[in-house]
This record gives C-alpha cells, structure tokens and sequence, in this order.
C-alpha cells in the first residue's frame, strides 16, 4: 500500500472520513456513508467538536458544494462545468469518495471511446461457448453503481461522441439500463447517481445534446477569485504531491509559488495585477493544474540537482514551458512580458535572468 504512486480519496482521508461518519449524526439519504452537511465539511474543511481537523479539498465559495451536493440527495445527475485547472476532477472524486465510499467507478471520457464503456460489454469466449447470459456480461463502471447504490464519474463528458453520450439519456430519466440481448434490464438502487464533468475550452469538443443536457444540474466552478486562494491551492497540493512522491526538498517555498501564480494570472488575463499594463495572452491555458505541475517540477529539480530549495533557477524551465506552447506566437508574447513586467519588478531580477536565459 506504501508503495502506491496515488491513492484514492477515500484511502488518502480515510481517517477525516471515519472521524465525520463518527461525528455525523444528520439524516443521510439512502445508501450515504455521510450526511450531506458532512460532506460538504469533507470538502470545504472545518473543526469538529472533539478537535479533529477537517482539511480543506476545495477553496471557493461554500455555496458551490452546497448546491452540488445537493443535487445529489435528488434524483438529478451532476455536472461540473468549468475551464482547465478548475478541480472539477477533484471535487468529483472527493464528493464520490464521501457520498460512497468509492471514487474508483470512473469512466474516462476519450474520443474513441465506444458504447460499450459506457453500458456493458461481452466476454467473447464465454458468449462463443455459452450464448448470451448475464456470466457473459462484462459490467461498465455505470452498470456497477446502478446494482450498488454509488455514485458513477463521467470524466471529460463532452470528448465522448455524442452518439455514445446519448446513452445516459434512458439511465438519467428512467434510471434503468437495457439489456437488450437478454431481454432484461438492470435498475438503479436508491443512492445511485452520475457526476460528470466537462470543460468547453479544449479541442476536441463534442456538444452535448438538449435531452441530454435537461437530465443534469449544471454547476460551474469558475476560476478561484483571489491570487492567495490560488497560492493556497498550489502550496497544499505541491505539499501533498511531495511527501507522496517523497521528493526530498523544502515544499514552503512562498514567493517562489506566488510569482508563478502572479504569471499565469496576468497572462491569462491580459493584463497585470495593477491593472497598469495591458498585455498578449499566450494560447496556452496556464491553468492551476498547470502551475501545480510547474512547482513540482521545481520541486524536483531542487531536491535532485540543487541544495533542496526552491529558487527561481528551479522554476524557470517549467514556467516557460508551460507558456509557450505555440513557438510561433507564444514566443513573441512570453519574451514581450519579461522585458515589459518581469524586468522591472523588484526582486524579480533573478527569475528575468533565469527564465531569459532558458528562452534564449
């Protein structure tokens, strides 16, 4: 188990779940491991009243969990709508890892996804030798939380062909799954339902239909407010992502972190952070996701080639790569906010001269 590169969810917190569901005593809906107010607690993080600490797992605004987790103690599916780096993908996981128990019934949206994923498919031997039956069945992720009463993730719903992301429409409305081929159907149980998410940023879009859409809640999680909930968001993840990989460098360091969120944020924007000077945005996304991955990196790289601390000669590759994703044109707008923002900040002058060294 020590050895794992990443646990789940409900392994990972296993102990702050067991603390809730021992603390909890607010009505559940049928089959949840927590009430919905525990939940929402998981996710947002507080102090109960024997002094267990509850870590946050999203940082924004409360009502957003309040109105997801409320769409599922209905019949209703979720949908968490949101550009790249939004933790649509993580909220997913941490809501099935409290609802449930189990994060694990994941179906990943791809474009060569087939129908089969999505509903059933067939052990050939055993239907070559035997004819259609239910042995032959092979279950999808879907299938299994209809028999079991948990919750199924959808992930990347709108990079599934359309064709195949109609086959929700009967399980959503009439929570049932034919099976034609033997006459039978299988039936949801209460506690059963899909959280899906979608980002309409990407290539490789495909809409998703009106009847389809009509069968969700939609909650979009938009990008986090403030530069220190991104910060926070970055140094939790970072500090979580270096003790598992067991990366043996200094996670605290700040200003390192808060300059790459500083960059990302203004690029993105098109403008800086004193609204002073207007800038070109690259075609990159420069996502949370993307500046977690950039400080890890660092990270790396400190721990394996430095003294263990993060600096700017660290961050440097990772930052540049991360903005210049198209050498044609990201190029020209990355060296453009160097000379025109990075140069001319105070105690910038380090992380000018690392990151114009590496785009040279």
């Amino acid at each position: 188990m020590n050895d794992l590169l990443r646990y789940h969810a409900e392994d990972q917190f296993a102990a702050e779940l067991n603390a809730l569901q021992a603390f909890d005593t607010r009505p559940k809906p049928p089959n949840w491991m927590l009430s919905p107010w525990a939940v929402s607690i998981y996710l947002l993080g507080g102090t109960l009243d024997d002094g267990t600490s509850i870590t946050p797992k999203y940082i924004g605004d409360r009502r957003i969990i309040e109105i997801a987790v409320a769409t599922l103690a209905t019949d209703r599916a979720l949908l968490l709508l949101g550009v790249p780096g939004t933790a649509k993908s993580w909220v997913s996981e941490h809501l099935a890892a409290a609802i449930c128990g189990d994060s694990t019934l994941l179906v990943q949206g791809t474009a060569g996804i087939s129908e089969e994923a999505m509903r059933y498919g067939w052990n050939y031997a055993r239907l070559l030798a035997e004819g259609p039956s239910r042995a032959a069945l092979v279950e999808s992720p879907l299938m299994r939380a209809m028999q079991t009463g948990k919750i199924c993730r959808i992930e990347e719903l709108t990079r599934i062909p359309a064709d195949v992301q109609d086959t929700l429409i009967t399980v959503l409305s009439e929570k049932t799954l034919p099976i034609p081929e033997l006459n039978d159907e299988v039936q949801a149980i209460k506690g059963f339902s899909v959280i899906a998410t979608a980002n309409d940023r990407d290539r490789g879009i495909n809409d998703m239909s009106s009847a389809l859409v009509r069968r969700f809640n939609t909650v979009v999680l938009p990008t986090p407010a403030t530069l220190d909930d991104v910060v926070s968001i970055v140094q939790q993840r970072v500090a979580s992502m270096g003790r598992t990989l067991e990366i043996p460098a200094q996670t605290d360091g700040l200003d390192e972190i808060r300059r790459v969120v500083t960059v990302f944020r203004e690029l993105r924007a098109g403008i800086t952070m004193d609204g002073q000077t207007k800038l070109k945005s690259p075609s990159s996304t420069l996502s949370t996701a993307e500046a977690i991955s950039v400080v890890l990196n660092g990270l790396s790289l400190a721990a394996h080639f430095g003294d263990g601390v993060l600096t700017s000669e660290n961050m440097a590759s990772g930052i540049v790569g991360a903005v210049i994703k198209d050498p044609s044109t990201d190029r020209g707008v990355w060296l453009e906010y160097l000379e025109t923002v990075a140069r001319t900040r105070e105690d910038w002058s380090s992380f000018y001269d690392a990151c114009r060294s590496i785009s040279e």
